[in-house]
């Protein structure tokens, strides 16, 4: 009888020390700081049609991941401005912004930088397009016609098309034939003139190039009559990355967008570029200054 008393208080030793261990295995799991348990979630200004932007940032997303460690994740935003708000709270940890959202949504967090661009943002372009056959060769031309923006929030379709329009003496709320349009992307913007229901509109240069060698815009409807000079314009911008994800992370996502080359060709052709370049907040100082006299930002 003694014999099995003893294997008995044995037996529930055992058990507890057992669930004691498992516990503190829990507690191990559920407070440790292991990263890779992170999702790591990068965002877009949803400047075009959403299927061509889910298919370059999710296969961007697994370039990522292969390159870094992190459990990337790409996340759609419904407008421009829920882009910058997501990236603001945390949310996104790195964004594809244009010039502006990029100013915006750096003047909101403390740290963030932008860390790459295209060769091609260092110089970027608008064009402004007419309805084929309209008698308009240049900006003042487009006093008393019907007009679209992209969204508001565009470098491209909206602040710098608004600045030079300005500096040429039009007045978009005044002069056009009715208050400017703003159709929320650059797809959109050449659809609504190549449609009869705008006679002119402004949006990025790059867009356009690409709808035009892809057979995507009847250029017998629809012609570039103005480009704008250079400004910059789009940036990867990161938020402060290391407290959350490890020392250091920061500059593991700069080094895969900057080593991205021949094996990602895919890739950055959904980019239109053959590579991505550095860049800093400074370069965008200009764009800043224009929203500011524009009122667009304070």
């Amino acid at each position: 009888m003694r014999k099995v008393i003893i294997l008995l208080l044995i037996t529930l030793f055992a058990v507890l020390l057992s669930a004691c261990g498992d516990t503190d295995n829990e507690a191990d799991s559920s407070n440790g700081d292991n990263t890779n348990d992170k999702t790591f979630k990068i965002g877009a200004i949803p400047d075009q049609d959403v299927s061509d932007l889910n298919r370059r940032f999710n296969d961007f997303a697994t370039y990522l991941s292969e390159q870094t460690g992190l459990n990337v994740e790409y996340v759609p935003s419904q407008d421009y401005a829920a882009l910058v708000t997501a990236f603001n709270r945390g949310e996104i940890q790195l964004g594809w912004f244009g010039g502006l959202t990029g100013v915006q949504a750096r003047s909101q967090v403390e740290g963030a930088e932008a860390i790459a661009q295209r060769p091609s943002d260092k110089e970027f372009h608008s064009v402004f397009i007419k309805q084929a056959g309209l008698e308009v060769e240049s900006l003042k031309e487009l006093k008393g016609k019907s007009f679209t923006f992209g969204s508001e929030s565009s470098t491209s379709g909206h602040l710098m098309p608004r600045h030079f329009l300005t500096e040429a003496g039009i007045n978009p709320e005044k002069d056009f034939a009715s208050e400017p349009n703003y159709s929320g992307s650059h797809d959109a913007t050449y659809q609504l003139v190549e449609a009869g229901s705008f006679e002119t509109g402004a949006l990025n240069e790059l867009v356009w190039q690409s709808a035009v060698e892809e057979g995507k815009v009847d250029t017998d409807k629809v012609d570039v009559f103005y480009t704008t000079p250079a400004y910059y314009d789009y940036n990867w911008t990161i938020n402060n990355v290391n407290d959350n994800f490890g020392e250091g992370t920061k500059q593991k996502v700069q080094d895969a967008l900057l080593n991205m080359g021949e094996d990602q060709k895919d890739i950055l052709e959904l980019f239109h570029t053959d590579q991505f370049i550095e860049t800093n907040n400074e370069n965008y100082k200009a764009i800043e200054d224009v929203a500011k006299s524009l009122g667009i930002i304070k």
